[in-house]
């Protein structure tokens, strides 16, 4: 992997200085002659705690290649949970300016604008390599610039987890009467779900999960997957781990402050969105390595942990719930129901090619 992000920093310093810099064009200086020397140090938030694994590996690296790409022109400051103390603070750092940039999840800003947390995931939406497409070329940056720019700030893809489990469960889940009153660590658009089948929803920064969960301030979270989860200890106080439904595309994203964004010389804006794009690819690839080495693991060395799917009757209300809230959505609010309209609509070009490409594929193997 660390020659392969040598390989790509030095593609991508080209592909960056000279697609947008004029070395093409006889009429302007080259980018050699514009380039100046000058170090430009900008500071990250980040929502995770200090050395947090995959998702702060992911900011460390997005960093490095900053740094690489720029011939050193370009530093970045790293400030974790630890440093800022507001995990769910980054809207604002980066908004206000007190940071240049930031890492975190979209669908955490609901409350600051509503329309923020379709760029994360959707309940039952498009797998992580559709949405990926989505962003880059169905018009999902172009909708998220939208979003954003009315904050002052760019959202930049800033990893996928891939396909997330449903939760841990310290009782099973047989109806839709056991999701009654159920307090649950469950943020996004599946929040909503969850409440309006009558669950409690709640969301609570990663570092009080367990303690949570433990205590029964909840009793039920979801995080991640096997890749995150386990190190977590959730088994140890709920041994049902249900499979997903409600984050099949977990993007985190990349904040940048755009008045900020706008005072770097272009080449520094090119190598830093191109950053953040590769580093977000290396979290991909990680949180799938990741998760097929726990999923082995915690198959041997947890064998007590019941791993379960819904029942279609608790499937079925879920998939009733996020079709009605989504259609409120679109009704109340121009810009979520163009949102809306373009996921649905790509979501449907793009599974009839997942369904008979890897679908298929999978399904004629067997097993």
């Amino acid at each position: 992997m660390k020659k392969f992000i040598k390989l790509f920093a030095a593609t991508a310093f080209v592909a960056a200085t000279t697609a947008h810099s004029g070395w093409f064009d006889d009429d302007k200086e080259t980018v050699s002659a514009k380039q100046d020397s000058k170090v430009y140090t900008l500071t990250l938030a980040e929502t995770w705690p200090s050395n947090f694994p995959i998702f702060g590996d992911a900011t460390k690296k997005f960093a490095q290649l900053a740094h690489d790409m720029s011939g050193g022109r370009l530093a970045i400051r790293i400030d974790s949970k630890n440093k800022h103390k507001s995990a769910l603070g980054i809207f604002d750092f980066v908004k206000s300016g007190q940071y240049d940039l930031g890492h975190s999840a979209s669908y955490y800003w609901k409350g600051k604008d509503a329309n923020t947390l379709y760029f994360t995931t959707m309940p039952f939406g498009m797998t992580a390599s559709e949405q990926h497409a989505w962003f880059e070329y169905g018009g999902g940056q172009e909708l998220m610039d939208k979003v954003y720019a009315k904050h002052g700030m760019k959202s930049i893809i800033g990893g996928n987890t891939g396909n997330q489990m449903g939760g841990w469960f310290q009782k099973e889940i047989n109806t839709v009467e056991d999701l009654q009153g159920l307090k649950m660590r469950i943020p996004g658009f599946a929040g909503d779900v969850m409440a309006k089948v009558g669950a409690k929803p709640t969301n609570i920064p990663a570092g009080e999960l367990y303690t949570a969960l433990d205590r029964g301030t909840i009793d039920a979270l979801e995080w991640v997957g096997p890749s995150l989860d386990l190190r977590m200890g959730f088994h140890k106080v709920a041994p049902y781990y249900y499979t997903g439904w409600h984050e099949p595309a977990t993007e985190l994203q990349f904040l940048i402050n755009l008045k900020k964004l706008n005072s770097l010389p272009k080449d520094l804006q090119d190598i830093l969105t191109n950053a953040m794009k590769l580093s977000a690819y290396d979290m991909y690839a990680h949180s799938e390595h990741a998760s097929a080495k726990n999923w082995a693991d915690m198959k041997k060395d947890y064998p007590n942990i019941k791993v379960k799917t819904f029942p279609k009757p608790v499937f079925d209300a879920l998939r009733k719930a996020n079709s009605e809230l989504l259609e409120e959505r679109a009704k109340s609010d121009p810009v979520a129901k163009e949102i809306i309209d373009s996921q649905q609509a790509y979501l449907a070009k793009a599974r009839a090619w997942t369904q008979i490409s890897d679908q298929s594929y999978l399904n004629s193997l067997g097993n």
